[in-house]
């Protein structure tokens, strides 16, 4: 009896939970499905070579392209620069074979690829909060991404130098 009571609480508690997940810290603030604490470092995007086309161009995707050295996101199925063209200078592509789907965080299954896909209609990512990158970001890699605490700006990298959107 003891067995099925425990086992009933834990899989109610597992039903209840929202799949938020604090990356370095013990809780996650408000309504985040991915939190970062403050640090001195960023999301490094995927480099791609080629823009992904059809299923694959999810909107609210953010890369890299390589092909000219630009922070793309995707947004009402069109890919828009965030920053001007950047270079690859000290920056080193990963050159593996990737498999699978990639990680899904707030749901069982996505439509959407990536090699991180956020799911949710209510959280939302909390991109990793740093005080003026510009300063303290010692040696970003093109394709960098995070929240300026000081311009209250998402940030991002392009290789040379940093842009800023509000």
């Amino acid at each position: 009896m003891k067995k099925i009571l425990l086992t009933t609480i834990v899989l109610i508690n597992f039903y209840q939970m929202k799949g938020q997940v604090g990356m370095g810290k013990a809780s996650v603030d408000g309504g985040a499905i991915l939190d970062f604490p403050l640090s001195k470092t960023g999301i490094i995007l995927p480099m791609l070579d080629t823009l992904p086309t059809g299923t694959a161009a999810t909107n609210g995707t953010f890369i890299y392209d390589s092909s000219d050295k630009i922070v793309k996101v995707r947004q009402n199925d069109v890919w828009v620069s965030l920053s001007d063209a950047g270079s690859l200078t000290g920056t080193m592509p990963n050159t593996s074979a990737e498999t699978g789907g990639g990680v899904i965080i707030g749901a069982a299954s996505s439509a959407a690829q990536g090699v991180l896909v956020l799911e949710s209609s209510s959280l939302a990512l909390v991109l990793p909060k740093v005080n003026d990158p510009v300063f303290n970001m010692k040696s970003p890699v093109a394709g960098t991404l995070c929240y300026d605490t000081v311009s209250k700006t998402m940030a991002v990298f392009d290789g040379l130098k940093w842009s800023f959107w509000k």
